[in-house]
């Protein structure tokens, strides 16, 4: 499989940090991969374990994504891009998610890094599931800026845990993939911080080589993923927290825009 040039394998660990109404804590090993969307075609010919579109020990689904329809991500990418008030200029789209493993895949967050051709970040896209087969993506513009911590906001309006209620607001805080990754998530109300979120990855190529050794340390890992959020809801329910219930969503598949939710970022290494 020869190496490409963008697509990687970013391996590190999860962490919840909940701090109210009872503290509660998880951590665990997980791999994902950032696949740019114009190279996924030529990754799927080069190597037997990865699949595009297609059954392989590890593979990616355009159906797993965007509006569900199976077609190609980047027009959909674009579509959003261009309600949230941006022209799309053919820059590059990389994908941070988790893969289908055996056939499988759940992904709470997939996370969309939207370039402009001269390499500065247009937008980020965040696209959350729930265990209800429903998704929903906030579409939020980056502001110019030549710092390499983007850190932006926006109100929760799609139901993912009964342990959380839905009047909150995130914060992310993204690290954009370089030689490593991060993902922060603080989900806070109106008294406070409420949980905490992150994914720190450090990167690998992505190869035939690397990927085997990934499902070696990682053999059933996408479905720890969904017994681990079952596991842990039911340690959560028997610290007795609060249980708020399932909001149907409008649609089972949503999008929200988000305007000015880009605030400052600091100084750090960026992609």
């Amino acid at each position: 499989m020869i190496q490409p040039r963008h697509s990687a394998l970013f391996e590190g660990p999860v962490v919840h940090q909940r701090v109210r109404p009872r503290r509660h804590r998880l951590s665990y090993d997980v791999f994902a991969l950032l696949l740019d969307l114009d190279e996924i075609s030529s990754l799927d010919s080069r190597s037997p374990l990865f699949g595009y579109n297609r059954h392989a020990l590890v593979s990616f689904w355009n159906r797993d994504h965007g509006d569900g329809s199976g077609r190609d991500l980047r027009p959909w990418v674009n579509a959003k891009l261009a309600e949230a008030g941006l022209q799309p200029d053919g820059g590059p789209i990389r994908v941070l998610c988790y893969p289908r493993i055996l056939g499988y895949a759940f992904n709470p967050l997939t996370v969309y890094f939207c370039y402009r051709q001269d390499g500065a970040p247009a937008a980020i896209l965040y696209e959350v599931r729930n265990t209800f087969h429903e998704r929903h993506t906030y579409v939020i513009p980056v502001e110019p800026s030549s710092k390499a911590v983007i850190r932006q906001s926006c109100e929760k309006v799609f139901y993912v845990s009964p342990f959380v209620p839905m009047e909150c607001t995130y914060h992310f805080r993204i690290l954009p993939p370089g030689d490593s990754v991060a993902v922060a998530i603080r989900q806070e109300d109106e008294h406070g911080l409420l949980l905490a979120a992150s994914f720190n990855g450090q990167r690998k190529p992505l190869t035939a080589a690397t990927l085997a050794g990934a499902l070696a340390r990682y053999p059933a890992m996408i479905f720890k993923v969904t017994a681990g959020i079952h596991w842990e809801a039911l340690r959560l329910w028997l610290k007795r927290l609060p249980v708020y219930r399932h909001r149907s969503a409008a649609t089972p598949i949503g999008t929200s825009i988000i305007q000015n939710a880009s605030v400052e970022r600091e100084p750090g290494k960026a992609a």
